[in-house]
């Protein structure tokens, strides 16, 4: 017999909004199994505050919109009432607000930043904020503040990160989908790590503000699912202009929601296959190529074009992001005594951004603007998607990318371990990563599609029909 996890969040949603299902029942569901998974039998370490009392109390309140709404014939988000988790990343008015350091560990947010105003004006549910690295510089889900996260996969492995958190708890069945950040591919390489689908919308279809606006372009809210419907879905419940926003994306082509796309075939598409990374000296572990290949097959079988294309490696792109990501890390206010808490990676990226000249970071956004006019130019005149592999290797062991005495060294690790992610934050494009495939050690492995600004609907039309090919949603860890 199912159990209420076993559901999609859409499956959840249209539960409460029948009467079948309570979002309370449904919310104690997931409460009891973060207790017991998360806290107790595994030490996942997905969350690091859980919103029980804040859960509940959104949860009896959409219980009572939902029977309102079914007296009235009016119809609420397919999303009301569904509980979820959002990353710590980010405000919410009176709850724990670490952005994943010790020095920030008893701080609490003093607002919702907009993201969180839509997700409550949608009906979800909080169940918690979700770990991450501090200030979500690197790409593994390590802090101070308690445990690592770990891959429900294997509890060895790491999940990725930045949103590693994120996708731990929907991996694990502790949340049906979940809120991340993606400032390098912080929603997508834990999604590929974690054999979920993560979604990095273009820059402005979500609001950064107001706490945090990102005037670089590089960070986007994106959502996290095992469903391309479910992450649609959330998009959509997150997504839309906001007062003071620095960015903000136009309509989706044909109009409607990204969950109405979902749906829809893609039809026949031209697809440029990008198989080499585009940072210098990176390589293609063979699993990952192994994955690539076989949704490159797929895709051709379901009756798309795919053409390998090959582009250039550009060490500028590698120390251009350099420049922006550590000024970006120093953007963060500390008193001194503070300073001491950082880790050593951030303390690196902090130092870093006092050699950066305002020319060099200048030239660093020009060449963030040169890389998005050299992708349409190229290949979007010729091309509707982008297909690569999300990430050049299979999850790697906990502490591999984290050495702590040399974080220049470190740095070029993670570099090679994401050489495909951070094009689209450079450019602002979209992107998705789709489950592809598994590794002879049982591990998922992702691919991702990336388009033109604000044509969301193509990538998440053509992932669903990818998607729908594999059977990577009806296979779960062994703690689900």
């Amino acid at each position: 017999m199912a159990e209420l996890h076993d559901l999609t969040a859409l499956e959840q949603g249209a539960a409460i909004a029948g009467g079948e299902l309570s979002s309370v029942a449904l919310t104690d569901h997931y409460l009891d199994r973060i207790d017991r998974i998360d806290r107790k039998d595994t030490s996942l370490g997905a969350y690091l505050t859980v919103t029980a009392d804040l859960a509940r109390e959104q949860a009896a309140g959409a219980d009572r919109d939902t029977a309102a709404a079914r007296r009235d014939g009016t119809r609420l988000s397919p999303l009301h009432g569904v509980p979820l988790a959002v990353k710590d990343l980010v405000q919410v008015a009176d709850v724990r607000f670490t952005a994943g350091s010790r020095a920030f560990a008893d701080r609490i947010g003093d607002l919702d930043d907009h993201v969180v105003t839509r997700l409550r004006a949608a009906g979800t549910v909080l169940l918690g904020k979700t770990n991450l690295p501090e200030f979500a510089l690197p790409c593994y889900t390590e802090n101070r503040l308690g445990p690592p996260t770990r891959n429900p996969w294997d509890p060895e492995r790491s999940p990725g990160g930045s949103s590693g958190g994120s996708a731990a708890a929907v991996a694990a069945g502790l949340a049906p989908l979940a809120h991340g950040t993606d400032a390098g591919g912080s929603v997508r390489i834990p999604a590929s790590a974690c054999g979920l689908v993560g979604i990095k919308p273009s820059r402005g279809r979500v609001s950064n503000g107001p706490s945090r606006p990102d005037v670089t372009g590089l960070s986007t809210h994106g959502a996290l699912a095992r469903t391309v419907a479910d992450a649609a879905a959330l998009v959509d419940a997150m997504a839309g202009p906001m007062p003071g926003d620095v960015y903000t994306a136009p309509g989706y082509p044909g109009g409607g929601t990204l969950l109405d796309h979902a749906g829809r075939e893609p039809g026949p598409l031209r697809i440029a296959g990008l198989r080499a990374p585009m940072v210098p000296d990176a390589e293609l572990h063979p699993d990952c190529a192994a994955a690539y290949g076989a949704a490159a097959g797929t895709l051709t079988a379901l009756g798309h074009t795919v053409e390998e294309v090959e582009m250039p490696a550009d060490g500028g792109i590698v120390e251009a992001f350099t420049h922006v990501w550590s000024v970006e890390a120093a953007s963060y206010e500390l008193e001194p005594y503070e300073e001491g808490e950082l880790m050593p990676f951030t303390a690196y990226l902090r130092d870093l951004a006092d050699t950066v000249t305002a020319r060099q970071y200048h030239q660093a956004l020009r060449t963030f603007r040169g890389v998005g006019q050299m992708l349409t130019d190229l290949l979007f005149s010729a091309y509707d998607v982008i297909l690569t592999p999300t990430l050049a290797e299979p999850p790697v062991l906990t502490g591999e990318l984290r050495g702590d005495t040399d974080p220049a060294a470190d740095f070029a690790r993670m570099t090679a371990f994401m050489p495909y992610t951070t094009v689209y934050n450079l450019t602002g494009l979209p992107a998705v990563s789709v489950p592809s495939s598994w590794t002879p050690d049982g591990l998922p492995t992702g691919v991702m599609l990336g388009g033109r600004y604000a044509d969301e609907p193509t990538l998440v039309s053509l992932a669903a029909q990818l998607h729908a090919t594999t059977s990577l949603t009806r296979r779960h860890p062994a703690m689900w």
